[in-house]
């Protein structure tokens, strides 16, 4: 079964990688990170820390786009070119199907997120003041390595990829380093994406199993506004709101995902809150996000299972 399910996992990841949507998305989202140090010199003394929030919030931003546009067309496209009948007739279940499509979903946004938060990581080291040698030389042997890589590996190359760019991020956390703090912020806001996105894109398979790709982004975006103001809805004023629809909003709440964990203060993303740790803050956010991915999952197999494709 494991054999089957990575089949489908990196075959989703390699379709995923040649998608000229994510290359769009990835190229605004590192104009997005280049244009913080611009904003960055209107700022007195902050400059590190406006890198830093705006990178922060531009990998979840952008991240959680291409969560809903590879969770509403991946499983539509290939109904829709009739790729999935020759799948499905080979000894390949429904769930196994479902769920080597998930995993290859968050291998392709875990990339993405690692590519991102590595340029983050490169422009918050350039405003911190590293090294011209470090800010230089690191980099340009990534990039080599990388050309080395794609041309030694004729028949793989767009797997290459995925191992480099956690390289890439590891390297530009380095040539971080004389930004202290920020670059903690980045590193945690980074884990904590691909944790949110690993939701969201639960979320839209769920609803790719049994709809269209329009209602099935609707859907995920519905869900994901009422996960991020899941704490808000669960504290709405009586006076203003009434009782009924209070209750409602504590209801929605409870069932809906809090994606605002993943969003949380910035003394906490710093370490500054007193009695709790930002380490078993980001282990219990990935508990939290792997008990609603696998709920979320279950439930799509069943949908997927009943579907018919006639």
């Amino acid at each position: 079964m494991g054999a089957r399910i990575l089949a489908i996992a990196l075959n989703t990841y390699r379709e995923a990688v040649r998608a000229r949507v994510l290359h769009a998305l990835l190229a605004l989202a590192l104009a997005t990170t280049a244009y913080s140090l611009v904003v960055a010199t209107l700022s007195l003394r902050g400059e590190t820390r406006v890198v830093a929030d705006l990178g922060a919030a531009s990998i979840s931003l952008y991240a959680v786009l291409v969560a809903i546009v590879m969770g509403a067309t991946s499983l539509h496209r290939e109904i829709e070119f009739k790729t999935i009948f020759p799948i499905l007739t080979r000894p390949l279940r429904r769930h196994e199907y479902l769920l080597g499509k998930y995993l290859g979903m968050v291998a392709t946004l875990t990339c993405f997120v690692a590519l991102d938060g590595g340029f983050v990581l490169g422009v918050l080291g350039v405003e911190a003041g590293q090294g011209f040698g470090s800010l230089v030389a690191l980099p340009l042997g990534t990039f080599a390595v990388l050309a080395v890589a794609l041309v030694r590996a004729r028949y793989t190359r767009v797997y290459v990829l995925l191992p480099w760019s956690f390289a890439f991020f590891a390297v530009m956390y380095w040539v971080a380093g004389p930004a202290g703090p920020e670059r903690q912020l980045v590193v945690a806001s980074a884990a904590l994406t691909v944790c949110e996105v690993s939701i969201v894109v639960a979320v839209a398979t769920l609803f790719a199993s049994f709809s269209s790709p329009a209602l099935t982004a609707v859907f995920t975006l519905g869900v994901f506004l009422v996960g991020r103001s899941a704490d808000t809805l669960a504290n709405l004023p009586v006076t203003q709101f009434g009782q009924t629809v209070r209750s409602i909003g504590a209801g929605m709440a409870h069932v809906f995902p809090n994606l605002q964990v993943y969003v949380p203060p910035r003394p906490l993303l710093l370490g500054e809150v007193s009695g709790i740790s930002l380490p078993g803050f980001v282990a219990s956010a990935a508990a939290h996000a792997v008990f609603y991915a696998g709920a979320l999952l279950v439930c799509a197999a069943l949908a997927f299972q009943r579907r018919d494709f006639q």
